[in-house]
């Protein structure tokens, strides 16, 4: 019965991992809060699922021309470089150090994300006003030369 949450926390990393958003984000923490998998061992099995997840949601985006593969080399350059520095360190790490920084990476992306969403609104919700302003100044004199040629 146990492995049916397994394949559950699969396919819930599987809808964020084929939407490009990171899979692992929600199944490290599914294995280890709810099936208590160490951390470890839960980044490892991430890793492991992250493979064919990819393969697939690459070969989906590409036929949709969403990879700017001029600037991809600027991206694979440096993970090349500091994920195997990275997963040295992650391995040697206690369980409870690793959990503990997972966890504060997770909140610093959602706060990233969040005051991200807030300042696009904000943005947004300017260049409304600006229109808008923009518009009733030149409503007055629309107004005023309609009333001329009447």
């Amino acid at each position: 019965m146990n492995w049916i949450y397994f394949l559950l926390a699969g396919l819930a990393g599987g809808v964020l991992g084929g939407m490009g958003m990171g899979g692992g984000t929600l199944l490290i923490p599914i294995l280890t809060i709810f099936l208590a998998l160490p951390q470890q061992q839960a980044q490892a099995a991430n890793l492991i699922a992250f493979i064919p997840m990819a393969v697939i949601a690459i070969i989906i985006h590409a036929k949709a021309h969403l990879i700017d593969k001029k600037r991809l080399l600027y991206i694979i350059i440096p993970a090349l470089i500091t994920a195997p520095i990275a997963s040295i360190f992650a391995q040697n790490m206690q369980n409870i150090h690793l959990k503990r920084a997972f966890g504060i990476f997770l909140v610093v992306l959602g706060a990233i994300q969040a005051a991200g969403l807030i300042i696009q609104t904000i943005i947004k919700r300017r260049r409304v006003c600006m229109r808008q302003q923009r518009q009733d100044k030149f409503r007055p004199r629309l107004l005023s030369n309609l009333k001329e040629n009447i």
